[in-house]
Formats: structure tokens, C-alpha cells, sequence
């Protein structure tokens, strides 16, 4: 039953209105909680880059070592991002998210005690098995709640998030470790786990308290208000039409495997930046750590300008191919010019270099998430999300130990560089190769 049918006797304007109202309601309820709990995400995962910065020495570790433990995380992430979606279809979002937030807060303050490469191993690939199904698990949880054209901009904020959390992060951490340094006897890297690690841990228990599974289950919601979610919803389902409810028919179209692998090169790009970025910084000249704090948080207020700006403009024009295309072009365009200029020791092309890969690596990542919903749908859409997360994400796993061990070997950055942005630039291709034009426009069901 579409808007205007369920009106009478009230006005089409009047019934608009009054769903306008109720998904107000709904996203002011929802999405600060969930954005609120992928900002700490990001700053729990990334603070890694900044502890290495002074960790490193005291550890006497390689980069070797640490691009290892910076990148298992993705293997935790992997093996257990289905399992977890899977779980929160059967348990609900707030008891899942829930286990998320803690488990991942207090693996993070553990990490104030890591001495051993092995136990820096060990301890990141417990941070992605506990954060494993954050980000798909609530993509999935908005389709409850939100139809597709109410869904695009709350999508854009809660993802935004990560941008944020590099943005206020960086020069956030750099301060904690200055500050905290030598009080009780520890370094600043160990109190920045643990300053960092605890609001992960309250905000698990607060989300139970805030979050509702299912519309049908909102005691905040009044009858009518809970029509109004289930009419939009159904109309939704009208107006899609068929799509692929079986995961494992969908493997067979071949166009998961081309998201997986589109998914794959931008996060290749993206676990660059936040996880050598503070370091690249520092190669060029920037050793005070609170000044490298600001710079790299500048540099990725121009990844969340990137994510607005390019949702704003994919809003506007009703498309998200291109958009998604061109935004990984100019994110890989960003890091080869790094790879140029970090080889001449200039440190304003590195930071125009990785600003400009920054707003484009980040801007085409909520876009990307607008993808998936074109072609699958049920079943298929919950468990083909958190595959094409958790496969993709295991560039984050291999990026940043190729760049470490280039690194070690060479004593330069260039090489490693140069070959992510081309992995990255491969996201491109794919989407101008393989993904349909016809199928992204807003006219096919969601908008983008």
C-alpha cells in the first residue's frame, strides 16, 4: 500500500507528511547510536598507526612486524563476518551489536600490554573477529527499518563515521600519547589503548538499551507509526521487483565476484591511508606528533568531504556507477602522486597527494554500498553483504604487509605505493567493465 493509499481521508500532502514524521523519528533513534558506535570502531581499529609511531622503538619491531599485525585484523574479519551477520538474524541487532562493541573495547585496552610480536598477532586478529559484521550487520539492520529512498542519506552518515573518526582521531591520539606519556610508569602508545579502548565498552551497553530489532518490536513507536514503516516497505518490494533471494544462486550470476573484487581494490587504497598514512607524514620531515596529528586529521576531513560531496552529487544525479568509478580513480590517482612525491622528500605533494587520495578512496565507499541492493535481496542480500565485506576486506590484510615489506627491504615507500594505486585504479575498470548502467539508477528501486 503506497503513501498516497493509505492517506484517506487525509490528504496525500497530510499522509506524506505524517511518514516524513515517523522515519524522522526512526532515524533520530537509530542512526546517532550506530554512527556514534562505527566512530569508535574506526578509532579503536587505525590507533594502531598512530601507537607505532613511538610503539615501534620501544618494541624494537620492523614495519615488517607491524604491516603483519595492521593487517591480520582482516582475517579475523573474515572468518567471522558471515558467522556474525548470520547471528544477528537469529538474536537480533542490539544483543549482536552489543558483543561487537565490548568485545572489541576490551581487546583494545589489552593492547596497553602487547610486548611480543605474537601477542600483537594475536590480539589484532581478535579486534576483527569481534568488530567482524559491525558495518553489514547494520547495513542489513537499516533495511528493517528504512526503504531504500529514506535509506541512502542515514547510510551516508553512519558510514561518513570512519571518516570522522580519522578526522578527530589523529590529532585526538597524538595528544593522549604527549599527554600521557610516563604517567603510572607507561608509555603514551599504552594509555592511548586504554583512553581509547573504554567508550567502546559503555557504548556496547548503551546501544541494548537504545536499539530495536524489528519495527513490530518498538515500544517508542505508536500503531500507526509502525503502519506507516510497513507500507513504505511493502511498496518497496513492489516497485524493485525481482531480484535474487537465493546467496547461493547469486554466486552463480558471476556479479558478487565483481563486487567482491571492486570492494577489494578500494579497500587496498584505503588501508593505506589509515594505516601508513601517519608514517608517510612522518617521512617527509613531520616528527612532532602533535602536529603530524593535525595534518593527517586535515587529510582525512577531506576523505568525510569526499564521502558528502560525492553522496551529494549520486543523490542529485540519481546514480551511483559512475560516481563509485570515478571516486576510486581519484583516490588512486592520490596515491601514485604520493609514491612520486614522497621520493622527493616533498612534503606539500605528499599531503596534497594523499588529501586528494583520501576524498576519493573515502568518497566512493557509501556509494559503493548502494550497489550490492541492485541485485540481491532476502537471504541473499544479509549473507551477501557480510561475504562481500569480510572477502573484500582481506585487501586490508595484504596491502598493508606488501607496503611494510617493501619497506624493510628497499628503505622506500614508492614501490609499494605506486602498486596499490594500481590495484586500487582496478576498481575502475571492473565497474565501467561489468556492472550495468540500467541497474544503478534510482528508477530501478533504490535510490543511490
Amino acid at each position: 500500500m503506497s503513501v498516497t493509499e493509505t492517506a484517506s481521508p487525509l490528504s496525500a500532502s497530510a499522509a506524506l507528511d505524517e511518514h516524513n514524521a515517523t522515519f524522522r523519528r526512526v532515524i533520530w533513534r537509530i542512526i546517532p547510536c550506530v554512527t556514534l558506535i562505527w566512530f569508535l570502531a574506526w578509532v579503536d581499529r587505525v590507533n594502531v598507526g598512530f601507537a607505532k609511531l613511538t610503539m615501534m622503538n620501544d618494541l624494537h619491531w620492523s614495519d615488517a612486524i607491524y604491516g603483519a599485525g595492521a593487517g591480520i585484523f582482516f582475517i579475523g574479519y573474515f572468518l567471522f563476518e558471515v558467522p556474525s551477520n548470520m547471528l544477528l538474524q537469529k538474536i537480533g541487532a542490539r544483543k549482536t551489536i552489543m558483543r561487537i562493541t565490548i568485545g572489541w573495547g576490551v581487546v583494545c585496552i589489552a593492547m596497553a600490554w602487547v610486548q611480543t610480536p605474537g601477542q600483537f598477532y594475536l590480539l589484532r586478529f581478535l579486534m576483527g573477529a569481534f568488530e567482524a559484521g559491525l558495518q553489514p550487520g547494520v547495513i542489513l539492520y537499516l533495511t528493517y527499518w528504512l526503504p531504500a529512498h529514506r535509506r541512502g542519506k542515514a547510510l551516508g552518515v553512519f558510514v561518513s563515521a570512519s571518516a570522522v573518526s580519522l578526522v578527530v582521531g589523529s590529532p585526538l591520539a597524538a595528544y593522549i600519547m604527549e599527554m600521557s606519556q610516563g604517567a603510572a610508569g607507561m608509555q603514551g602508545w599504552q594509555w592511548l589503548f586504554i583512553i581509547e579502548g573504554i567508550p567502546s565498552v559503555l557504548m556496547g551497553l548503551v546501544a541494548f538499551f537504545i536499539l530495536t530489532d524489528l519495527p513490530s518490536k518498538a515500544k517508542w513507536l505508536s500503531d500507526s507509526e509502525k503502519a506507516h514503516i510497513a507500507a513504505e516497505m511493502a511498496d518497496e518490494d513492489r516497485k524493485l521487483g525481482p531480484r535474487e533471494h537465493s546467496f547461493a544462486a547469486s554466486l552463480k550470476s558471476g556479479k558478487i565476484w565483481v563486487l567482491i573484487a571492486v570492494f577489494f581494490c578500494i579497500i587496498a587504497g584505503n588501508a593505506t591511508l589509515v594505516y601508513y598514512g601517519p608514517s608517510l607524514v612522518k617521512e617527509v620531515g613531520f616528527t612532532d606528533i602533535k602536529t603530524l596529528g593535525w595534518i593527517m586529521g586535515g587529510i582525512y576531513a577531506c576523505g568525510w568531504g569526499g564521502m558528502v560531496l560525492n553522496g551529494w552529487l549520486s543523490d542529485r544525479s540519481k546514480e551511483t556507477r559512475l560516481h563509485t568509478a570515478v571516486a576510486a580513480a581519484i583516490g588512486a590517482t592520490g596515491l601514485l602522486l604520493a609514491a612520486y612525491f614522497v621520493g622527493e622528500k616533498n612534503a606539500a605533494g605528499v599531503i596534497f597527494s594523499l588529501a586528494l587520495s583520501s576524498a576519493g578512496t573515502m568518497g566512493a565507499i557509501p556509494i559503493f554500498w548502494q550497489l550490492p541492493g541492485q541485485y540481491l535481496s532476502g537471504s541473499a542480500i544479509a549473507i551477501g553483504l557480510a561475504v562481500i565485506n569480510s572477502v573484500a576486506n582481506l585487501s586490508g590484510y595484504f596491502s598493508p604487509q606488501l607496503l611494510g615489506y617493501l619497506k624493510s627491504t628497499t628503505g622506500r615507500y614508492a614501490q609499494g605505493l605506486t602498486g596499490i594505486a594500481l590495484v586500487e585504479l582496478m576498481a575502475t575498470v571492473l565497474i565501467v567493465l561489468f556492472i550495468s548502467p540500467a541497474r544503478t539508477a534510482s528508477g530501478s528501486g533504490a535510490k543511490g
